[in-house]
């Protein structure tokens, strides 16, 4: 037995408190359970995460959500999968730390707060900076934390005396600390670049903050005149003719003949009447459209480098407000959308449209409010990422530190998407238009214009020493903070004990959808200001969809409430049925069938735990049951292995991130081995008084499978054990709640191949002669007659007789040696179960010629639907069109049609023998 490294105190004495009975309920009622139970782990300090030097600590820092955030079910899996990791080392003796926070999430708690200040007949503008930001400490007060509150539902056993807000004075200092080192580095900029800007939520965007959507629009060709031949033109291809009012150039290729003639001279612009020039440039595309480019440097990124090789002007036509600004002449004030109607109805009138082609085309839309994106040239704040081939790099180092292995990212595909990404990134804009979040820490003097960047707030001028200075408006990205989560959370830039034992973090886990917002911004930052990586691992799990494979969403109506099915199902059944049967970063399909399937399993637990408790009452023969060294009866021997096998087996997923294999194999083991199988041969057992009796087996292997499952599926876990140690003692074992008691592994397994084999024997049999009976409709209460031929088996079968003849109500029940004549049966089924031979008798019992008649019948229909389905998923077009769901479904179809087919024909050639 290990030591426990957590001296918990005070020591809860009775986990089970106001039971009247000493029965266990006959049915487990989740609302009874989970909020009793967890307030006593929280009580008694089972989360707290405890500095002990000289043993390596296991740290997982939970993504923040929103801090006004709901619950939902991608939170909801994001947890289960956290939490089991969690419970699972902590159990294993590590001292474990999960650190929960919340993010401050500029856009979209500014946009909220905005929401209500007009539905009240105001703005933000109107009550002004300082006002604002205390209407949304208001709001963050009022709504603030309840996705915690939320989350503890869920069984969670997050450090909460820990929990963070990156707006909290310690992660705001690393804001700022590590703004200003980039600052003097030279790694943060200011310039006038292009950028996204989104014109409802009157920010800039990163390029990640920017959804791309495919869009049915129009290709529109117009003709620019060459100014010293109005009658000659070149003719532009753009699907934003309102654009073109701030049009500085024409681009061709250099080496595309059609206009090389045309390269240094002018075009006049339409409507504008203003001289261009056309240059020549390699980033041309020739093929696309006319193969003459428009170049518009305020509103295309592509444009705006085309616009820096040449030297060209910038005229922002379009303000941050989406309609025209004074540059685009007499469509001053008109709206974006509006303005393209108008300047295409001109260049018409004009003369000048030659034609209109219907064009799909990718359009960027705000990622939190679906507004269409606008380019704009802007002042704005960049971060230099450099470039992977620089050693140095921002880019380069997070780049290196994935590439040479010090990061793994499960699963291993996502490592050359993360690559990929780094290999082509661009600098990121970190400065936003809003009120709310970190603002940055730059004072402007009105005096010497002079920059003061600096940690603490700025009094005066550090180069003049006037006091006429000005902050800078903007707040930094909310990603820029949530970068330093694994390190500010922990106290850096302060040398904390905190930071000092519990930094680098052991497993950063999240959705593969924030791989390139939040994961590649924490290494990078993560490695810039600590000099090593944030984490060694980073698990990614996939999305969660409807059962057809649709996304989720509100505006299709397949959303599922995880809080309202924790009331219907229990948080057990829901952590289970996000976690069971995945894989890492694999989309998920999720229905109220998977929610079912679990509360089901929940209750096989419950019941099977029920009846081994029960049958402890007035038990005292329960000697060594604990650790149960070893064992005589073969039943026993079987389930006993089988118990080290699963054992090895969950630990060995659990180590690679495959929960969803370690919960798989629990679930069979339990349901089958345990449950069908050897509590059912320990009844007959118990009933007989047989020697040995089963029950410290069943105890031990009830007990240990609680612990196992007890990172899954907690509540129900702790409910039982505790049942279970006020029956039993756990010899030595002083611990008081199942979460801090030892998680089993095996060193040395006690395999047995033996009792496996001759118990498998056993259970082919009874299943065979299950199938035999369920095929041909035989009624449960008849028993059948059978005669066993032997073939060197005869022990095995005559010790498990009684097994055989219950659970596969066969009786009378006769064994014979291999070869020996069989008994008179002469309308009989023969059954081979290799080395047996087993005969059932039929007569009285079934129509023989019937049944093979209605057999051949189902078989004929069977080989039919077969042909049908075999035809439809052999032809190129149905593969080619149909949904890959669909595809999916008619060959696992066209599988069980197969085995069906099998099954059938076997049964026949039983009958006929």
């Amino acid at each position: 037995m290990r030591p426990n490294p957590l001296p918990y105190l005070p020591k809860l004495r009775r986990m089970i408190q106001g039971m009247t009975s000493a029965q266990m309920p006959s049915a487990y009622n989740a609302a009874d359970v989970e909020q009793r139970i967890y307030q006593n782990w929280q009580s008694n300090g089972y989360f707290d995460a405890k500095i002990i030097e000289g043993q390596e600590p296991y740290v997982i820092i939970m993504p923040p959500p929103n801090v006004t955030g709901e619950l939902h079910l991608g939170h909801a899996l994001e947890k289960a999968i956290e939490d089991a990791l969690v419970r699972w080392r902590r159990m294993s003796g590590v001292p474990t730390l999960w650190l929960p926070g919340t993010d401050h999430a500029g856009i979209a708690t500014q946009w909220t707060v905005e929401r209500q200040l007009s539905a009240e007949g105001t703005s933000r503008h109107d009550l002004g900076r300082e006002k604002f930001l205390e209407k949304v400490w208001e709001h963050v007060g009022r709504a603030g934390g309840a996705i915690h509150e939320q989350s503890r539902r869920l069984g969670i056993s997050a450090d909460w005396n820990r929990l963070k807000f990156t707006l909290d004075p310690g992660p705001s200092k690393a804001v700022r600390t590590t703004f200003v080192n980039l600052y003097k580095k030279g790694r943060i900029y200011r310039h006038e670049r292009i950028i996204n800007w989104c014109t409802r939520c009157v920010t800039a965007l990163s390029d990640l903050e920017v959804d791309y959507q495919d869009v049915a629009g129009n290709l529109y060709h117009i003709r620019y005149p060459l100014q010293d031949d109005p009658e000659s033109s070149i003719t532009v291809a753009t699907t934003r003719p309102e654009t073109m009012l701030g049009d500085t150039g024409v681009a061709v290729h250099p080496e595309d003949e059609r206009y090389s003639d045309l390269v240094g001279k002018n075009v006049m612009l339409p409507i504008m009447d203003r001289p261009i020039k056309v240059v020549g440039d390699d980033a041309l595309d020739r093929e696309f459209g006319t193969g003459a480019l428009k170049v518009t440097p305020a509103h295309d990124p592509i444009d705006f480098e085309i616009g820096e090789r040449h030297g060209l002007e910038v005229f922002n036509v379009i303000g941050l407000d989406g309609n025209m600004t004074p540059a685009a002449g007499k469509y001053e004030g008109v709206n974006r959308t509006e303005a393209r109607a108008k300047v295409v109805e001109e260049l018409n009138q004009l003369g000048l449209l030659e034609k209109v082609e219907q064009h799909l085309h990718s359009v960027g839309h705000c990622q939190r409010c679906s507004s269409v994106v606008e380019p704009l040239v802007s002042l704005q704040w960049f971060v230099n990422l450099g470039g992977v081939e620089e050693s140095d790099s921002i880019a380069g180092k997070a780049h290196a530190a994935v590439a040479n292995g010090d990061i793994k990212v499960v699963p291993e595909r996502f490592t050359r998407v993360y690559l990929n990404w780094l290999e082509n990134i661009r600098d990121w804009c970190i400065s936003r238009q809003l009120w709310w979040g970190h603002r940055i820490p730059v004072w402007y003097c009105t005096s010497c214009d002079h920059m003061t960047v600096t940690v603490e707030d700025a009094d005066k001028c550090d180069s003049c020493g006037s006091t006429d200075i000005e902050q800078d408006d903007d707040v930094l990205d909310t990603w820029f903070s949530s970068g330093l989560w694994p390190h500010s959370t922990l106290g850096w830039p302060e040398e904390t004990s905190d930071f000092k034992y519990f930094y680098p973090t052991g497993v950063l886990e999240t959705g593969y959808d924030i791989l390139f917002f939040w994961v590649a911004r924490m290494i990078m930052m993560g490695i810039e200001n600590t000099g090593q990586v944030p984490f060694r691992t980073v698990f990614l799990h996939g999305l969660i969809r409807d059962a057809t494979g649709a996304k989720m969403s509100k505006t299709r109506g397949n959303t599922l409430d995880p809080l309202e099915l924790i009331d219907k199902y229990g948080t057990d059944a829901l952590r289970f049925a996000l976690t069971t049967g995945t894989a890492p970063g694999n989309d998920l399909r999720f229905g109220e069938n998977r929610l079912e399937a679990a509360r089901n399993f929940a209750n096989k637990v419950w019941n099977a735990s029920r009846f081994v408790i029960s049958g402890l009452e007035g038990e005292s023969d329960l000697d060594g049951w604990y650790d149960l060294p070893s064992v005589e009866h073969r039943e026993d021997r079987w389930i006993i292995s089988r118990l080290d096998q699963v054992t090895v087996g969950v630990n060995e997923s659990l180590r690679n991130f495959e929960l969803g294999d370690a919960q798989q194999k629990l679930y069979d083991f339990f349901w089958n081995d345990y449950c069908d199988w050897y509590i059912e041969m320990a009844k007959l057992r118990i009933r007989s008084k047989e020697d040995p009796s089963p029950l410290p087996t069943l105890v031990h292997v009830l007990e240990r499978t609680l612990r196992l499952l007890h990172p899954f599926m907690p509540f129900i876990t702790e409910e039982i054990w505790q049942n279970l140690r006020s029956r039993v003692p756990l010899e030595g074992n002083s611990t008081e709640s199942i979460m801090v008691a030892e998680y089993p592994d095996v060193e040395n397994a006690r395999d047995d191949a033996q009792a496996e084999d001759e118990i498998g024997l056993v259970m082919q049999v009874i299943r065979a002669v299950r199938n035999i009976r369920a095929q041909l409709r035989i009624p449960a209460g008849q028993r059948l007659e059978a005669q066993f031929e032997a073939n060197g088996m005869q022990t095995i079968i005559e010790e498990e007789a009684e097994v055989i003849k219950v659970l596969s109500r066969v009786e009378p029940f006769h064994v014979v040696a291999g070869g020996a004549p069989a008994n008179d049966l002469p309308k009989s089924v023969t059954l081979v179960v290799n080395p047996l031979v087993i005969h059932l008798q039929l007569e009285g019992v079934v129509d023989l010629s019937a049944e093979q008649e209605r057999l051949r019948s189902e078989l004929d229909e069977c080989v039919q639907n077969m042909v049908r389905v075999e035809k439809l998923v052999s032809n190129p077009n149905f593969l080619g069109k149909a949904k890959s769901e669909v595809v999916e479904t008619e060959q696992a179809r066209l599988q069980d049609l197969k085995e069906r087919q099998q099954h059938l024909i076997e049964i026949l050639e039983q009958l006929a023998g």
